[in-house]
């Protein structure tokens, strides 16, 4: 707090200085007993200063220190007690609202760390916060002044205006524009502004202010009576249009207090004006716009570069991104296309022409004959089930596999052809990506697994049909006898039967859509249920205990969900430590949001610490090396089933120390 207090003084003092100077300066050109000056260059600090200190928890002593040099200044240089009061006050007013209105209206163009002034949009807010100030400011001045002479006069109303509204525009930005150049020189590693210049730039600055002064000299100095100060307009424009924006501040404070100064003496085409408030006012008014042309033309010339500038950067951001896009597309391994609602093609990769074999000369979608395109049956594919017109028309739904065969692929490849629709072009015609991977070698291999799998399952058919038909006439010579066992054996063959079609047709169609339907999880985890506890009573172990709440009717693949229960609860008592009888409950609970929540809570030992999402990864073991048999897959293919229903799948502790797996599924009627 005291480093910032001293901060603040320092500023403070320094200001109360320059604000001294100026104030002086400005009496030094009163003009008559009206106590009128022709410039007011205090009124410029007083906008710094106040703008600076706008956020100093100290201001108050900055207003005491102005009210002490205004009073000072003007009762040493003639002003009378009354008139040096009125002054006081009208200061103090102007520098607070132009700081109020600065705050609002340029936030951040007057901070530490703060940039300047670059666009004409704040030039002109920054005039409006002047002229704002400046009319609060002479209005309470003027009327003062009236309540002590008792004579208002509205020639040196509009003079206190033009004058001070000029010095906040003049002093104000190039007060702001030179810290700026210092801040950025402290940071700056390269050359120097001056050094940046070439040789041509060089002279043409040299240029400028030689003739500068000629002119001025030759206006204000030596053509007396002539009215030419219009010409030295021309040279304002020169430097707007030409030259760097600080240097324009600069051109516009020097020649235009050169211009006062030649006027102050009594020479140039405002002096020959008789009345002192219309010379003073005539002469703030040249001073304003040459300022004001001058910024002008820099700042719009600055915002046009800018603009300029982005617009090459997006260029070139925009060149380098298609650069890369193209190279990514052209080194897919994937065929892409994009085509339009005409049937053209917009963009096409080099994978696409190898993959279709053939491609159009004019980039037009060709007829089915030409590409070779047939349904994996080989039915061939008719044209209105090209993807693309299957995406137009809002019949596309999901991927298919299309059959190509033609002279350039003779032996037929099979490719998964997806897509869907992308932002117009820019002629307003509705465009498709196409996108199709060669899946011949998945597919053929698929079927080979299919045939193996339809062989095994066929094979096990028959023993399994062996052992149905024995224990049935088993169960007829033992008559009551053992018919406990005997129907365990039934059992067990009608689950084996169920299971091998089951995995027979899950085989067979394991990479086509989901065939969802009306399953009952309650008559499922009963069956499994009865199973596992046939199992145990046949090996003699520890018969499961049970606690199986109502559970929901969902809307899923009944093979596959049976697979998951049959995992999870096979899984529950087989991780259940030795001499302990597993303890299952399966429970359910709806989510609100057309799911079901379902558990199956355990006795068991648990999941180690940390493990708790890597068990469903294929072939995770969480209990190596403890004598519990196993792939790692079990959990990995729960995830998978669980996952292609659209649901989730995780596990947690519970409290009697076990296991608690919890999965979603859709409920029956959610799709409606």
């Amino acid at each position: 707090m005291s480093d910032t207090l001293n901060r603040s003084l320092r500023r403070t003092l320094g200001f109360t200085v320059l604000y001294l100077v100026a104030t002086y300066a400005g009496r030094l050109t009163v003009m008559d007993a009206t106590n009128l000056s022709m410039i007011w260059p205090a009124a410029g600090i007083l906008a710094v200063w106040f703008t600076t200190q706008r956020r100093s928890p100290w201001r108050w002593v900055d207003g005491a220190a102005l009210a002490v040099v205004t009073m000072a200044v003007n009762l040493a240089t003639g002003a009378s007690a009354r008139a040096a009061v009125v002054f006081v006050v009208a200061n103090l007013v102007q520098g607070v609202v132009f700081a109020r209105l600065f705050d609002q209206w340029l936030p951040d163009l007057w901070t530490p760390c703060g940039r300047t002034m670059t666009r004409l949009s704040e030039l002109w807010r920054f005039i409006a916060a002047a002229a704002a100030s400046t009319v609060a400011g002479a209005g309470l001045g003027t009327l003062g002044m009236w309540l002590i002479n008792g004579h208002f006069s509205y020639e040196s109303t509009l003079v206190w205006l033009a004058r001070n509204t000029v010095s906040v525009l003049l002093i104000g930005i190039g007060a702001r524009r030179i810290a700026w150049i210092w801040q950025s020189r402290r940071s700056r590693t390269g050359p120097g502004i001056w050094s940046a210049l070439g040789p041509a730039r060089r002279i043409e600055y040299i240029t400028l202010v030689a003739v500068s002064l000629l002119v001025y000299g030759m206006i204000f100095g030596l053509a007396n009576g002539l009215p030419l100060a219009f010409v030295a307009i021309s040279l304002t424009i020169w430097a707007g249009l030409r030259m760097r924006t600080t240097f324009v501040v600069l051109h516009d404070v020097a020649f235009g207090a050169l211009a006062i100064l030649f006027t102050l003496h009594g020479t140039g085409p405002f002096a020959e004006i008789a009345a002192n408030p219309m010379r003073a006012l005539v002469a703030q008014l040249f001073v304003g716009m040459v300022a004001v042309v001058g910024l002008a033309l820099a700042l719009s010339r600055d915002e046009r570069e800018a603009l300029v500038e982005q617009l090459r950067e997006s260029e070139r951001a925009a060149v380098e991104q298609a650069r890369t896009m193209t190279t990514i597309i052209d080194s897919m391994a994937e065929g892409l296309g994009v085509v339009d609602e005409d049937g053209r093609l917009r963009v096409r990769n080099p994978a696409a022409t190898r993959l279709l074999g053939v491609t159009s000369d004019d980039d037009m979608m060709r007829e089915n004959r030409f590409y070779g395109l047939f349904h994996p049956d080989g039915t061939p594919l008719a044209e209105d089930d090209y993807v693309y017109r299957q995406i137009f028309t809002g019949r596309y739904r999901e991927p298919m596999d299309l059959l190509i065969r033609n002279a350039a692929v003779p032996d037929g490849r099979i490719v998964q052809v997806t897509g869907s629709e992308v932002a117009a072009s820019a002629d307003g015609r509705r465009q498709a990506v196409i996108v199709f991977h060669d899946v011949t070698a998945d597919r053929r291999h698929r079927d080979e697994l299919t045939s193996f799998a339809g062989v095994v399952a066929h094979d096990l058919l028959n023993p399994l049909t062996t052992i149905e038909g024995w224990s049935e006439a088993l169960a007829d010579d033992l008559g009551g006898a053992q018919g406990d066992s005997v129907a365990r054996i039934q059992r067990a063959a009608t689950r084996m039967r169920s299971l091998i079609n089951g995995l027979l047709a899950y085989t067979t169609a394991r990479d086509a859509s989901l065939s969802p339907t009306a399953v009952d999880l309650d008559e499922i985890v009963r069956d499994i249920a009865t199973g596992r506890l046939d199992n145990a009573a046949g090996m003699s172990a520890p018969m499961p205990r049970f606690d199986i709440d109502d559970l929901a009717v969902v809307d899923a693949d009944p093979v596959l969900t049976r697979q998951l229960l049959e995992n999870l609860i096979g899984n529950a008592i087989k991780y259940t430590a030795p001499g302990v009888v597993p303890r299952i409950a399966v429970s359910c609970e709806p989510t609100g949001d057309g799911f079901v929540r379902v558990a199956v809570d355990d006795n068991g030992i648990g999941i180690p610490a940390g493990q708790h999402d890597a068990i469903f990864q294929n072939f995770h073991r969480a209990h190596t090396g403890q004598g519990y048999a196993g792939t790692g897959l079990g959990l990995a293919i729960c995830k998978r089933i669980v996952e292609r229903h659209g649901g989730t799948i995780s596990v947690a502790g519970n409290d009697r120390g076990g296991s608690r797996m919890t999965f979603t599924l859709p409920l029956l009627g959610r799709r409606a």
